[in-house]
């Protein structure tokens, strides 16, 4: 049995099936782990640009969400390794509450064309 002395961003990138040096490498994670989770604005507001540009708000949000397959995936992963539900639990979350901002986001934005 595998055990992790990891950084919480390579027990993310071990369940997504990535290598964590290859995530570190593109960027998708930050020298901290817990510094990922800080800005759910910011990645909200990437789709919500993405929208803007023309980009289907359906497609967007399942982009958004975290599909059910990977939830059993992960589910999975936790009966083996108990370490990485702290961290998925925080990913989901934050996907959730990304998502909620760019409801808001497309709300806000359906509201001012309304007014206009």
């Amino acid at each position: 049995m595998q055990t992790y002395e990891n950084k919480p961003s390579e027990l993310v990138a071990k369940a997504n099936g990535v290598s964590a040096a290859s995530a570190e490498a593109s960027g998708a994670q930050s020298q901290d782990g817990a510094r990922d989770f800080e800005h759910p604005q910011r990645e909200a507001a990437f789709f919500y640009g993405l929208f803007l540009r023309g980009h289907d708000a359906n497609k967007l949000r399942r982009d958004i969400a975290i599909p059910t397959e990977v939830l059993i995936k992960w589910h999975r992963e936790v009966e083996r390794e108990p370490l990485l539900r702290d961290v998925l639990t925080r990913v989901v979350e934050y996907r959730r509450h990304v998502l909620a901002i760019f409801e808001t986001l497309i709300g806000a934005e359906a509201g001012l064309q309304r007014v206009q």
